[in-house]
């Protein structure tokens, strides 16, 4: 896909700060330091536009970006960092949960990430549980993979696609905000989500 546009929205920390518009969106999530904001950055073609750190559990608010003014990137709160306050630990789940709910109409995938050096936690399993139950189509999307070695790569996905294998409405994919390896195959898969023709 060409991107002609993308820009920053708004930080929403309540949900009527949320956009109100019904334009398609994408939904990024996943464990807090497992590269989301490098790969929406990657995946759009620039450096700074998403806000990176080196500091897990950072990103507190939903962060909406607007692509092309036709559809949105939406990144949800990193999950899992035990060293944030108590209080907004706790707030994460049901931000989180409860953003997947208010916007489920408009979400036509899901890019659940997970790091590829580590094995996927608990709360991996149980964001898998939330997007079943919701039936949001989603992608498991392993970033960091350039770190792998080539048998690493195909162990990985391999190990991915049986833990996840009853969730996931496609095979996990391996990327590289890095080196853009991946990211490709990952516009195909969200260009089909986009598409009008979509089943």
């Amino acid at each position: 896909m060409k991107i002609t546009s993308c820009r920053f929205e708004i930080a929403a920390f309540r949900p009527q700060d949320e956009p109100q518009s019904v334009e398609p969106e994408l939904v990024f999530l996943g464990r807090s330091n497992v590269g989301k904001s490098s790969l929406i950055n990657a995946m759009l073609g620039t450096r700074k536009l998403a806000r990176t750190s080196s500091t897990p559990g950072r990103t507190q608010s939903v962060n909406f970006y607007r692509v092309n003014d036709s559809f949105r990137f939406v990144d949800l709160p990193g999950y899992g960092y035990a060293k944030v306050p108590e209080a907004v630990r706790q707030s994460w789940g049901p931000m989180i949960e409860g953003a997947l709910e208010r916007r489920r109409d408009r979400i036509v995938l899901a890019i659940h990430v997970v790091d590829a050096r580590h094995e996927p936690t608990r709360l991996d399993q149980v964001m898998q549980e939330w997007l079943r139950a919701k039936e949001i189509p989603n992608i498991v999307t392993a970033t960091k993979a350039d770190k792998l070695s080539g048998n690493a790569r195909v162990r990985v996905e391999r190990d991915l696609a049986e833990r996840f294998a009853s969730g996931p409405l496609m095979p996990p994919l391996l990327v590289s905000s890095r080196t853009a390896m991946g990211i490709r195959r990952l516009w195909t898969v969200v260009e089909r989500a986009l598409s009008p023709q979509k089943s």
